[in-house]
C-alpha cells in the first residue's frame, strides 16, 4: 500500500464495512504507507489519513464510527512516533 491515495481509499472501504476483523488490515495498511512513503512526506500523509478518519468518525454511526475512532487513534500513535 505504497500510495497515500491507495491507503486512503482502502481505509475508507474498511471503515464503511465497520467489521472489527478489519482493524488489523487497517493498521497494516497504515504501516505499509509509513514504510513506503518518503520520510519527508510521512507526517503530512498521516495527517491527511487522520483528517479523513476524523471526518468519517463524525458522519458515521455504530460500528463504522467505532472503526473510524480506532483508525484515528492508531494514526495518532504513528504521528507521535514520527
Amino acid at each position: 500500500m505504497p500510495g497515500l491515495a491507495d491507503c486512503l481509499s482502502f481505509l475508507r472501504l474498511l471503515i464503511a464495512r465497520g467489521d472489527p476483523k478489519g482493524i488489523p488490515l487497517a493498521m497494516s495498511a497504515i504501516d505499509d504507507y509509513v514504510a513506503m512513503a518518503p520520510v519527508s512526506a510521512r507526517s503530512r500523509g498521516l495527517r491527511v489519513l487522520r483528517q479523513d478518519a476524523i471526518e468519517l468518525h463524525v458522519t458515521s454511526v455504530g460500528v463504522q464510527r467505532s472503526f473510524a475512532e480506532t483508525v484515528d487513534a492508531y494514526i495518532e500513535r504513528k504521528l507521535a512516533e514520527e
